[in-house]
């Protein structure tokens, strides 16, 4: 589909050089177009559907979101409102989605939708919709704390008419192929964010190396550089954490486990490093002049979008089965 037919470590390859970009808001719009928003599309998806929405998307001649994110469900997706209802050959959709990556831009949007009144893990379609259809209201774009050059949208809809073909798979199977989409959106966040965190670590150490305090640099102080030692071991067992489970998951292994590991160790790792790292910038730090500070604010989304660290650990806990019955 114009893709170079390689398997999804290469898209851990780059998403890990992206992190060079000297922000996190132009790696996260690459990450839904790649791993976000067309994993389930390329992997249940028709050939018509493939050829009208993936090539194109893939080619980067037009943008993709996600759709999924709700005012009163977000790591919550099972308690999605938003509608789509059969009516002969089409689905006709109400509702609306939130925190929507790229909404603003978007050609079209993988949607999550109820398609039935059935139980909320079984009711469940994803369909591609174009966003230039009749009753797409893109309400606003979000001012938000961090990654301000990516746009995010609050999105309405109303009585949007859409083909059934354009749903993806099998209607009720959309819980499931999101949680296997949210695998590799959760393995791309990942490795996104570890480049960033060795440039930091590195920054700061030639900062604190050339920054005097009392007659001698702030990097001659023990507290500083073992601080700065052991956030990099840190990284470095993430990263080995994220290849365990990229190397399963190509096996076609269920990573969910291991990726909800590294989701939730990288949410807390990032925090912990932009935030003593900025620490030993001083008054630099606080400015808008330095990388640390915006990787603070950047960085921030880890613990928060694709799934809270609270999804992450009741995920965990699940799969280790340490959850009471109910």
């Amino acid at each position: 589909y114009g893709g170079m037919g390689l398997d999804f470590s290469y898209s851990i390859a780059v998403a890990e050089e992206l992190g060079n970009i000297r922000c996190g808001g132009v790696p996260m719009a690459i990450g839904v177009q790649a791993a976000m928003a067309t994993p389930a599309l390329a992997r249940f998806g028709s050939e018509e559907l493939k050829k009208q929405f993936l090539v194109p998307t893939i080619a980067g001649d037009v943008v993709a979101c996600l759709g999924v994110s709700e005012t009163g469900a977000g790591s919550d997706v099972a308690s999605i409102k938003t509608t789509a209802v059969r009516k002969g050959d089409e689905y006709v959709i109400n509702g609306g989605k939130m925190w929507t990556t790229s909404g603003c831009q978007a050609d079209w949007m993988c949607l999550l939708a109820n398609t039935s009144e059935g139980p909320p893990h079984r009711n469940k379609s994803l369909i591609c919709l174009p966003m230039n259809l009749p009753g797409i209201h893109v309400a606003k774009k979000i001012d938000k704390l961090g990654m301000r050059s990516s746009d995010t949208a609050q999105i309405f809809f109303e009585d949007v008419r859409v083909p059934s073909k354009n749903i993806i798979g099998e209607e009720g199977m959309g819980f499931t192929y999101q949680m296997l989409q949210f695998q590799e959106e959760r393995l791309w966040g990942v490795a996104s964010v570890l480049t960033a965190m060795e440039n930091i670590i590195q920054e700061t150490i030639d900062y604190t190396r050339q920054r005097k305090v009392f007659d001698r640099s702030v990097l001659h102080n023990q507290t500083v550089h073992f601080r700065l030692a052991e956030l990099a071991t840190e990284v470095e067992l993430l990263r080995s954490l994220l290849h365990r489970a990229v190397a399963l998951y190509v096996e076609g292994n269920d990573v969910t486990k291991f990726a909800s590991m590294a989701k939730l160790k990288a949410g807390r790792l990032t925090r912990e490093v932009s935030d003593s790292c900025l620490q030993f910038w001083g008054g630099m730090g606080f400015t808008n002049e330095v990388l640390v500070s915006r990787c603070y604010r950047d960085m921030r989304l880890t613990s928060i979008g694709g799934g809270s660290d609270e999804t992450m650990l009741s995920i965990i806990c699940k799969y280790m089965e340490i959850l009471p019955s109910k």
